[in-house]
């Protein structure tokens, strides 16, 4: 990994980090929508993102995210870190009320089942992705007590 990305993953254990991570996705998610995933504000650091759409809970409607991702074998690893703040996502709701969920990594969409972790698969997929974004752990100390969702995204046929 380049310094660069280093010094990304440094900065992200960062509070005001963490506050501008927050305030910049929504503009993300408008960049991504109307671009088709060709321009991004992730574009700026040198770590693997994807848009993940899901349906609302309560809306019915899509809602897409941008996030951080990490791979293990050949399913998509995503966390519900929401920053490290006391409340977990709306997307990690929306995939408990319905699992099926559409990732795009560069432009390309893939229909995926998301598996909510637990157990021993939950702390080797923390640990996999800790090596993408280190500050995750340093959210989990800050989330208040709550446990950050981690969830599996298998590929399935569309």
């Amino acid at each position: 990994m380049g310094r660069y990305a280093a010094l990304v993953q440094r900065l992200g254990h960062q509070r005001w980090f963490a506050a501008f991570g927050r305030s910049i996705t929504p503009l993300d998610r408008f960049l991504q929508r109307h671009t088709r995933g060709k321009l991004t504000t992730a574009g700026w650091h040198p770590l693997p993102y994807l848009l993940i759409t899901t349906t609302g809970r309560k809306s019915g409607e899509p809602r897409t995210q941008p996030l951080l991702y990490a791979r293990d074998g050949g399913d998509y690893i995503v966390v519900g870190s929401n920053w490290g703040q006391a409340h977990h996502p709306a997307w990690t709701g929306n995939l408990l009320a319905d699992a099926d969920a559409v990732v795009s990594v560069g432009g390309k969409a893939e229909p995926v089942r998301a598996v909510l972790a637990d157990g021993a698969d939950r702390e080797h997929l923390l640990e996999v992705l800790a090596r993408v974004w280190p500050a995750y752990r340093t959210y989990q100390r800050r989330a208040a007590g709550r446990e950050l969702r981690v969830f599996r995204l298998h590929p399935r046929d569309a």
